[in-house]
């Protein structure tokens, strides 16, 4: 990219009332000023300042009435001269003052450029970069919260303090290393090294722990109801997303694929799945299905099972093979004709189940009614408590990259090294090279490093056009 070029793109969806056009670079003001109209020159206009007026082609025909803001370097969003045209919502207009702009001396901007130019420009570093991103693409307050907080800074204010104290690390090593004609001086107590590392260790290691987390709630919480054929499954799905979305009925193995949407409860996306009944078959078409629903359990963070009358126990063994790592809430459906009897059979077979450790993991249970639609407030409730994800708010950090989750992992594995060499005593040389590359690990989070152009091509072309 070059820098001094000058670039435009519409900022805003196009078809509403009003259309925002972004313009930066060295000459977006003077070259604004050949297209407007106005009591006065865009150029003569104080910055941070709206100025109407009108878009006028070499005619000098309107092309319509504007607002033109005007922000001049630095103080822009991307450090650079930029201007902004709010114009009417037409796309014919749009068209045309894009095609004005071009026609005396703009580019058409890629995806994303507008944010590149301000991270080039030190308007932001590369997290938050990428948290604009986010931020658009936030679909629910808890996203929101974690991108704002990114946005903000307090993601990188974190690692700014874990990295002056490894860099508090390198320099005491390294004046030993000055100084290593001098054996009767020691600048680091190896102790209080191991105690830092340690604590800057497990700093790390809670950063990675909060990426499966982050990437549960940027991307929706995933939730496979299953259970045996014909026991409600579609219904439940139907009742939670108050609308008919999947098809009910009293014919064994409907469900033949799965079914995903999802739904918002207290601030958190949850996409839930309907799977294909678990039974045997010898349906080929069916026992696909059967198998995509194991692949539903897998990668589910909760799983909803189902039961009217409990399956065989080889059917349990089979299906406790894919529960590892889950939250499973077992449902009781058609609460409305159980009896007590029943009941006591239910709690029977689970004090079984917790016996003979059929199940690896342990469970919650609840009554409901899908067709009725009876508790299902309450298990909505169950679903947040054993989902367990940790209130959000605009100061949390929660990773939600995969890029800065591989950065703090390869950060921590070099910080294991540190932490292994100062047990064994290792020559304080070998020690500082490891903390060297632990230090630029987490630059490369926040760009804090040379970052390679395709690494910065790879983050920003899956920005909007304009932004």
């Amino acid at each position: 990219m070059i820098q001094n070029e000058t670039i435009c793109a519409a900022a805003t969806p196009a078809g509403g009332a009003i259309t925002v056009i972004r313009v930066s670079g060295d000459n977006a003001i003077k070259i604004a000023d050949k297209i407007f109209r106005g009591k006065a020159k865009l150029s003569e206009t104080t910055p941070n300042y709206i100025r109407y007026g009108e878009i006028v082609d070499a005619d000098g025909t309107i092309v319509d009435d504007v607002l033109i803001s005007v922000f001049k370097s630095p103080n822009s969003y991307t450090g650079e001269n930029s201007i902004e045209i709010s114009c009417h919502g037409s796309m014919y207009i749009t068209k045309s003052i894009i095609k004005l702009l071009v026609d005396n001396g703009c580019k058409l901007a890629q995806p994303g450029e507008f944010t590149q130019r301000a991270f080039l420009n030190g308007k932001m570093d590369l997290s938050q970069a990428e948290a604009v991103a986010d931020l658009i693409a936030a679909s629910t307050k808890a996203s929101h919260d974690i991108a704002i907080s990114q946005l903000k800074g307090n993601f990188s204010n974190e690692l700014a303090t874990l990295r002056e104290q490894l860099l508090n690390l390198t320099s005491l090593l390294e004046l030993e290393l000055d100084f290593s004609d001098h054996e009767d001086l020691e600048f680091a107590d190896r102790t209080e090294l191991l105690t830092l590392a340690n604590k800057v260790n497990d700093h790390i290691g809670n950063l990675i722990n909060s990426f499966e987390t982050g990437q549960a709630i940027k991307n929706g919480i995933p939730i496979a109801i299953i259970g045996e054929t014909n026991v409600g499954k579609s219904t439940l799905l139907n009742q939670l997303l108050k609308e008919d979305r999947a098809i009910v009925s009293d014919i064994h193995g409907t469900t033949r694929d799965t079914i995903e949407d999802v739904i918002e409860i207290n601030n958190i996306q949850f996409r839930f799945i309907d799977t294909a009944g678990i039974r045997q078959t010898t349906d080929e078409i069916e026992q696909i299905g059967i198998e995509r629903t194991y692949q539903a359990i897998r990668r589910a963070r909760v799983v909803l099972w189902l039961i009217n009358e409990w399956p065989k126990e080889d059917i349990i063994a089979d299906l406790s093979k894919h529960l590892e790592d889950k939250k499973l809430i077992i449902v009781y459906n058609k609460s409305d004709i159980l009896t007590d009897n029943q009941r006591l059979l239910h709690k029977q077979y689970e004090e079984t189940i917790i016996q003979k450790q059929l199940l690896p993991i342990p469970f919650s249970s609840i009554e409901i009614s899908a067709k009725n639609g009876t508790n299902i407030d309450s298990l909505r409730d169950v679903i947040m408590k054993v989902a367990d994800i940790p209130e959000t708010n605009g100061n949390s950090t929660i990773v939600t990259s995969i890029r800065h989750y591989e950065s703090l992992s390869k950060a921590r594995q070099n910080l294991n090294r540190v932490i292994t060499g100062l047990h064994a005593n290792t020559s304080g040389d070998l020690i500082a090279e490891d903390l060297r590359l632990v230090l630029s690990d987490l630059a490369e989070i926040t760009g804090g490093v040379i970052t390679p152009q395709d690494t910065l091509n790879s983050i920003f072309e899956h920005f909007c056009i304009g932004k």
